[in-house]
């Protein structure tokens, strides 16, 4: 059989697109390569994404932003002075974008102007951090993203 550069041209084609093939079946079936949306109702929650919207801008009605700081003891978020002994209930939600796992949410109450996440939650790096709550009536929401 005589070899030629039109039967290696076909050869060299075959071989890629086997290669092409395997890891299309590989990354589509093995659970290691399996990655999932960042929440399991997405869609749900981009229909009210405008209250969302609508809760933000009312964060910019408050004197001055929610500041955060790393101590000893974890993350301390300061709120304005005007939310103290106003009895603010939300929910905070932090979320870690390496790790689904390290995800986790708890409500609070708010009668001072400073909230701690404790240290023991929280692991070195990057987080997402969510914090709704509502004040005599109106709704506040707060994203940020911190480096703990």
């Amino acid at each position: 059989m005589k070899w030629n550069w039109g039967k290696g041209l076909v050869v060299g084609m075959l071989l890629f697109m086997s290669f092409i093939l395997y890891l299309v079946i590989t990354m589509s079936t093995d659970k290691k390569y399996d990655h999932d949306l960042v929440t399991e109702d997405y869609y749900a929650k981009e229909l009210a994404y405008q209250n969302d919207i609508d809760k933000q801008t009312n964060l910019k009605t408050l004197s001055s932003i929610i500041s955060g700081r790393k101590t000893s003891e974890g993350w301390l978020l300061t709120f304005p002075e005007e939310l103290n002994n106003t009895n603010s209930n939300g929910k905070v939600f932090l979320y870690r974008p390496s790790n689904q796992n390290l995800d986790f949410d708890f409500p609070f109450v708010l009668d001072k102007s400073n909230l701690l996440i404790p240290d023991n939650r929280l692991v070195d790096g990057r987080w997402n951090i969510t914090i709704e709550w509502e004040t005599n009536g109106t709704s506040y929401l707060y994203k940020n993203s911190i480096v703990y």
